[in-house]
């Protein structure tokens, strides 16, 4: 949808035009896969698409939250703010809005809101931390609270932690905050600090294939991998203090892996160190302009995630796999938190079209399922448009 399309939507949704229009972008990341909340680095890039938050005050003391992409519509008093709701998409921004009043800030304006968003949902490209930082970016202007970015991230985080009950790390709402065109970031998630590293493909095009399975990361798998992670974290700290499994380097866990006697907890540890230093290794070769070595590394991180972590199944497996078979692919994996969701690749731009005809033609086949591609570009972080 066009801008001036969002704000007729507004007008036949609420009778008046909206005051602002504001913006936040999904995201991939390249490589660095459930290391956030490891404490490890990870290497996202904010989309092209996003989310779209319009409002307007309403001179009364409630908050509608309306959804051109959603049926229901939920109208709540300030003194509603702070708890969940029932399994709905308003959990989302009520969520930021719990948060900004546990800063102490006081909510004194009813808001007429509409959300609109095109990053596909369930395609695990962080359609629900756009829809997080959207609000915490549009609740940080119109109330004057000067957050910076990093700070309106963390609300983002906390918000789907305790209204979504996902125990996510940082790199979604940071990705989608701080993002900025034509660069991927380097984040380490555990101090926050960041670098932004251009993006310089030459002749290549980072493709996004979404299997159409959906991913979902509320389903108990995802959180299911935190407590495993704990899990070896706690058995590593009888010989090593630790606080997370980041801490240590492929030698110093090799030295150390066999104190974790849970088998499903030491195959997901070797995963994340792992995954670290591949994430380090991949920073260095992109900004070498070694295309060959990131490709590699991509590859390396998906077998991992599907070998150690178990995050992948048959559709994102299919998935890269026909995407490894065709000439021109220089790397491929899923992306996001996996359990459906889609694979990132970088393409040699001669090879797209032969990836997704070929790609998709296996894949229906041999899944039943009929995929998309999206030819990503990356764009900046949260803004205001109107």
């Amino acid at each position: 949808m066009t801008l001036q399309e969002l704000k007729s939507a507004f007008v036949s949704a609420y009778g008046k035009e909206a005051d602002a229009v504001y913006f936040a972008p999904g995201r991939v990341n390249l490589i660095g896969e459930h290391t956030d909340y490891n404490g490890g680095s990870v290497f996202p890039c904010a989309l092209s698409f996003g989310t779209y938050l319009l409002l307007r005050k309403n001179g009364g003391n409630s908050i509608k939250f309306r959804s051109l992409n959603q049926t229901e519509v939920i109208e709540l008093g300030f003194d509603k703010l702070s708890t969940p709701l029932n399994k709905t998409w308003v959990n989302y921004p009520l969520g930021v809005f719990a948060q900004f009043i546990k800063r102490g800030i006081e909510i004194k304006d009813g808001y007429d809101i509409l959300i609109w968003g095109d990053v596909p949902n369930g395609a695990g490209l962080s359609s629900s931390a756009a829809l997080e930082v959207v609000t915490a970016y549009a609740l940080n202007d119109q109330l004057g609270t000067n957050f910076n970015r990093t700070i309106l991230a963390q609300i983002g985080q906390k918000a789907e932690h305790e209204f979504a009950f996902v125990n996510c790390g940082i790199m979604d709402q940071f990705a989608s905050a701080n993002g900025a065109k034509d660069s991927a970031i380097h984040l380490n998630c555990d101090t926050l600090q960041f670098e932004l590293v251009p993006v310089k493909l030459k002749g290549v095009k980072i493709l996004i294939s979404n299997t159409h399975s959906p991913h979902k990361l509320d389903s108990g798998a995802y959180n299911q991998r935190v407590a495993e992670c704990q899990l070896a974290v706690k058995q590593l700290n009888t010989v090593r203090p630790i606080k997370y499994l980041a801490e240590l380097t492929e030698a110093e866990f090799k030295n150390i892996e066999s104190v974790i006697t849970d088998v499903t907890a030491h195959k997901r540890a070797r995963h994340v160190v792992g995954e670290v230093q591949r994430t380090k290794d991949a920073v260095i070769a992109l900004k070498a302009g070694d295309l060959t070595l990131f490709g590699k590394l991509m590859n390396a991180s998906h077998v991992s995630l599907r070998d150690d972590y178990e995050v992948t199944g048959p559709e994102l497996d299919c998935m890269a796999s026909e995407a490894w078979k065709i000439d021109g692919v220089i790397g491929s994996r899923m992306t996001g938190g996996g359990f459906g969701g889609c694979t990132v690749s970088l393409v040699k731009e001669e090879a797209i079209d032969t990836f997704i005809k070929e790609v998709g033609t296996a894949y229906q086949t041999k899944i039943g399922i009929k995929p998309e591609f999206y030819i990503a570009e990356i764009g900046d972080g949260a803004c205001k448009l109107a």
